[in-house]
This record gives C-alpha cells, structure tokens and sequence, in this order.
C-alpha cells in the first residue's frame, strides 16, 4: 500500500447514494437533525444514524446536541468545497439525479453555496471585486488588497474579526452551474451575511435559493457592476 492521504476511504464515503444526499442537504449551511436527514436520503431513521455515524466518524461531520435533539452540519468549509467540486464535476458530465424544477433558475441566479454565495451573481461579485482591484489573484492564493479592505470595511464588515476564523479569508469555488469561480472563505460568508442583515437577501433553507429584493438587487448591481 502506498502512503498518503486515502482519498479511497473519503471518496467511499461520499460516493454511497443516501449519504451523497444527506451531504448535498447540508450544503443549505444549515443544522439538521437525524429525521430530516433521514427524509432527505429517502432512508430509515436507523440507516441514516448508521450512515451519520460513518461520515462523522470520518471527519466529514460536525455533530451537536441541543435539548433532545441531536444536530448535524458539515465539518467545515473544506468538506463544502469538496462537494461543490463534485457537484460541479457531476453537473458538467451530464449525470444529474433530477430536475429542481420551477426554481432551476432561480438557483442558478443565486443560491447558498454552504455559507457563501453563488450561482451567476456570486460569479458577478467575483468578477467585479476582481475587475476593480479590491481582489487579486497571485498564482492560487486569492488576496484582499488594500482598496479591497476599504471596499468591506464600509460595507460594515469587521476585517479584524474575520482574520481571527481559521478558515481563510478569501478562497476560489468554483460555482456549479457558471463553471467560473465565485468568493468562498471567511469574506465569502461574511459577505452574504452583510447582504441578509441589510435586507438585501434572504435565503430559502430548503432549496438553497437566494431571493435578493428589488432594492437588494439594485444596490448589489451598483456595487458588483461588471464592465
């Protein structure tokens, strides 16, 4: 056997359908329970349970308790966008499960993407802060520059608290529907959380969907213009 990471055993997780699922639920960002996740892979209560454990126990998992309940979320930014890539990869080889439906194309205009925003106006943001220098790319690492820092900070974005996460601050994704790459990392979830607590947007738990209002739109449009 060869060392290194054993992408096989990650990979065998992710790869059984129930799981697959329970996964993709999780992407919303949002906390669930044994039961909803159970409904979401179209399984058991019990068959989910044994499922779960094997993800957390893998590492893909973020399990908490609250009162009698027994909450699960991703382990982290990494896992979401692990997922995001396959389904990207997925999507773009032409194996789709099913149709979303009426709201296919409000998916793709935006949608939560874990804690971040995407679909083709979190590549419109992406581009923009690109085109007007408030980001760079060096190479594979993604930086604020300082016209950038300024750009956040008067949106009401503490900075210093940000740089205090683990998770990076900013980070490619990339999104699966547009095939380019949107805002990922701690300014990526900073960022949609601004745009929620302006009233800009709000996001539907259960398909992902992200409803800007008229006034949000036109703000962002003004904000992200490209070209």
């Amino acid at each position: 056997m060869k060392e290194g990471p054993d992408i096989a055993h990650v990979a065998a997780l992710i790869g059984d359908p129930a799981r697959a699922n329970m996964l993709t639920a999780l992407m919303s960002g949002k906390a669930l329970t044994v039961s909803e996740l159970a409904e979401e892979a179209g399984v058991t209560i019990q068959t989910a349970s044994s499922h779960l454990s094997k993800l957390d126990e893998g590492g893909l998992l973020r399990p908490r308790k609250q009162g009698r309940h027994k909450y699960f979320s991703l382990a982290n930014d990494e896992v979401a966008h692990v997922l995001e890539g396959l389904m990207g990869l997925a999507a773009g080889s032409g194996h789709l499960r099913k149709r979303t439906g009426p709201k296919d194309a409000e998916l793709r205009r935006a949608r939560v993407c874990y804690n971040h925003l995407a679909g083709d106006m979190g590549t419109q943001m992406f581009d923009s802060l690109i085109a007007q220098s408030h980001l760079i790319l060096d190479g594979d690492d993604l930086n604020l520059t300082r016209s950038g820092q300024a750009f956040v900070t008067d949106l009401g974005i503490d900075l210093t608290d940000l740089r205090k996460n683990k998770s990076p601050l900013c980070r490619e994704c990339l999104d699966l529907s547009e095939r380019r790459s949107h805002l990922a990392g701690s300014l990526g979830r900073a960022l949609l959380s601004r745009f929620e607590d302006l009233s800009w947007a709000r996001r539907d738990q259960k398909t992902r969907v992200v409803s800007f209002s008229a006034n949000g739109a036109k703000e962002f449009e003004q904000l992200f213009s490209v070209g």
